[in-house]
């Protein structure tokens, strides 16, 4: 096993940290943009596999990365489990809305997904033929809570407050869009990996805002469920799991559901997850998107602390959530430089 990326994952602890960066294909390349142009809108890139791979691997060419990302975006899930799906320039995402039983039974049968998401598939083939052999290729999904918080506001909200009335007015009809996405994420997640995917990282990016009983419920059971039907059908898959803004719940996240990896946001310090976390395996982050705006010393002094505190375990350099449109391409070769003589 040569790719760096994969040896973390298996539990490897490397001199240096493998680095790759969330959205690190995206709007701060001006390479991105021009692609994206050229598709005319996100969901057209989204869905042309040519040109999906292309920015995918235009990160690679530039920065060198240990790992590519498919670009795709978490919404396609319910966008072929019947969603309506736009986009509003400067504004986001926009979906039809599930508001009760009579919506969530009104989806389409998980096996129906494959039809819209082909070319999906397609743009991986593309770049498990067009990737460097020591670069890594990552699938991922959105984890079911964080698009079913989407599909029932249909839109990104601040506190998910949406989603969160759903499930106190009727947790039954909740559970069973949780459990309608969960099992198209392992019909769409297994399919990535049959098309070259050899790693696959789950999205829960509002996961921070489940509590209690409804984190176990609604966060870690599904991840378990995803990550054991994926390690069935395709042994020896590794799993990264993002529980965004867990806290606490970040330890023994990948015990309770088998990730073989926990991606850990900038809210928790890389000292404490080496103490709390990195004793189950492997962990990925952190350092804060600011930095690849504001670059400088900070820049360098920060992904230093961070590649040090965690040395001691298997681990894999990236941001704490994704790199942000605004960012300077040179803060992220000065960010590799940092990690790669620490």
């Amino acid at each position: 096993m040569t790719k760096v990326l994969l040896r973390a994952l298996a539990g490897e602890t490397l001199p240096t940290p493998p680095i790759w960066m969330m959205r690190q294909a995206g709007r701060y390349l001006p390479e991105y943009r021009a692609t994206r142009a050229k598709a005319g809108d996100f969901l057209s890139l989204c869905y042309n596999p040519e040109l999906a791979a292309e920015v995918t691997l235009q990160p690679i060419r530039r920065f060198g990365f240990d790992a590519a990302i498919l670009f795709a975006d978490i919404l396609l899930v319910p966008q072929a489990l019947g969603a309506d799906l736009w986009f509003v320039t400067g504004e986001g995402p926009r979906l039809s809305t599930i508001t009760d039983a009579k919506g969530v039974g009104a989806l389409k049968p998980v096996e129906d997904i494959h039809e819209k998401l082909s070319p999906i598939y397609e743009t991986l083939r593309i770049l498990s033929g067009e990737l460097p052999k020591e670069t890594a290729l990552i699938g991922f999904a959105g984890a079911p809570w964080t698009v079913a918080t989407y599909m029932v506001a249909g839109r990104g909200t601040p506190d998910q407050g949406p989603a969160h009335a759903f499930k106190t007015a009727d947790r039954a009809a909740f559970s069973a869009l949780i459990d309608r996405i969960t099992e198209a994420t392992i019909l769409y997640l297994s399919a990535q990996i049959e098309a070259g995917a050899e790693v696959v990282k789950l999205f829960d990016s509002w996961a921070g805002s489940l509590k209690g009983e409804d984190f176990d419920d609604f966060a870690l059971q599904p991840a378990r469920r995803i990550i054991a039907a994926l390690k069935e059908r395709h042994p020896g898959i590794p799993v990264i799991a993002f529980p965004r803004q867990a806290g606490e719940r970040y330890i023994g996240f990948a015990d309770a559901t088998g990730a073989d990896c926990v991606a850990l946001d900038n809210s928790v310090s890389a000292e404490w997850a080496a103490s709390k976390v990195q004793v189950s395996g492997c962990v990925q982050g952190n350092l804060a998107p600011r930095h690849m705006v504001t670059g400088g010393e900070e820049l360098v002094s920060e992904a230093q602390r961070i590649t040090r505190a965690l040395r001691g375990g298997p681990h894999i350099f990236n941001l704490g959530h994704g790199i942000t449109p605004d960012a300077d391409p040179d803060n992220v070769a000065r960010m590799i430089e940092a990690v790669r003589t620490a």
